[in-house]
């Protein structure tokens, strides 16, 4: 398993261009990189230092605070919801549930934060600083992270049951579910390659190795054949759906191409992985991206930017946790 610090000069080096060549402004935001200048100055400096600790304990942390940030977005918006404890909370909608993970790196976090800076820094900030610093720490691009969300008061379960994508979606319905958030099908296959760090478990992928709707056969011509004997022997019909394995098989804690390669090769592992394949201009853009990781981290940089700014509260609206799992 790789740790943080061997990504590999290829990755630091692409990691500089895009800062050297800047993120164009895709978005007109309320949020700005330079809120907490003068109140918590070392914010960056905090997360950082827990995210490095947080990864060299367990690398697949990175993808786990992506996920999160990602989660919280789609539903109410960039607000911390995600991150409310309760048996409404969204925690406990079917796509977080005994999936969503790194609460407690978050509190650690948010604890280091308060210490420095009381009743400052909004959790759903820390959650799109983290998430930056995860993809960084893993070999992925730099962006500037825009600030000065809010916490919101309440989760919204039925909205993460109903608004997140699932591994199971048709690229049309995954499209869907990004246009209504404003996102458009770059930022589809753009954020997609975050699935190029991670596991996934074989409950979220069996059905493609065991059709019961085809009395146990298998669609091979969406498979490698190679992948799709490994799976079928980690993952047995009516076996454990926990068990995990690799999102971007051989090259699962490195922030890189390699998913797009992959898909490309017949050995993408979600359903929704594969639907990337088939519209010609999301293959169109998986192929760019399979072979110019500039493009892929400068595209994934923006898609993260638009994702941050998706109905984010401002001031008056909403509070500052002090605790990220409940309303003060």
């Amino acid at each position: 398993m790789r740790n943080w610090t061997s990504f590999g000069g290829q990755a630091l080096l692409v990691s500089l261009l895009i800062l050297c060549l800047g993120i164009p402004d895709v978005v007109k935001s309320q949020l700005s990189t330079d809120v907490y200048d003068a109140t918590c100055p070392n914010v960056f400096q905090i997360v950082r230092k827990e995210v490095k600790k947080a990864l060299r304990s367990e690398m697949r942390m990175a993808a786990s605070l992506l996920r999160l940030h990602f989660h919280d977005c789609f539903v109410n918006g960039c607000d911390g919801s995600v991150l409310l404890d309760g048996s409404d909370g969204e925690k406990f909608a079917l796509p977080n549930l005994n999936s969503a993970r790194g609460f407690d790196v978050v509190d650690t976090i948010k604890s280091a934060v308060e210490s420095a800076c009381p009743k400052t820094v909004s959790c759903a900030d820390i959650l799109a600083i983290a998430a930056r610093d995860a993809v960084l720490l893993s070999g992925g691009p730099f962006w500037k992270v825009l600030l000065g969300r809010k916490d919101g008061l309440v989760a919204n379960q039925t909205g993460a049951n109903n608004g997140l994508p699932s591994p199971f979606e048709s690229l049309d319905q995954i499209t869907a579910k990004f246009a209504a958030v404003g996102l458009d099908l770059t930022d589809v296959v753009a954020l997609s390659g975050g699935h190029t760090i991670g596991l996934a478990k074989c409950a979220t992928f069996n059905t493609r190795l065991f059709n019961s709707s085809t009395n146990g056969t298998t669609d091979k011509s969406s498979m490698d054949a190679d992948m799709l004997t490994d799976l079928q022997n980690l993952c047995p019909q009516n076996g454990d759906g926990n068990k995990t394995t690799a999102l971007d098989r051989n090259s699962r804690d490195l922030f890189d191409t390699h998913y797009f390669t992959n898909l490309l090769n017949n050995k993408g592992l979600l359903l929704s992985d594969t639907s990337l394949l088939s519209s010609d201009a999301a293959e169109t853009l998986v192929e760019n991206y399979s072979t110019n990781p500039t493009l892929f981290f400068k595209d994934f940089a923006k898609s993260m930017i638009k994702m941050g700014n998706i109905s984010p509260l401002i001031a008056p609206n909403g509070e500052i946790r002090t605790n990220c799992r409940v309303v003060n």
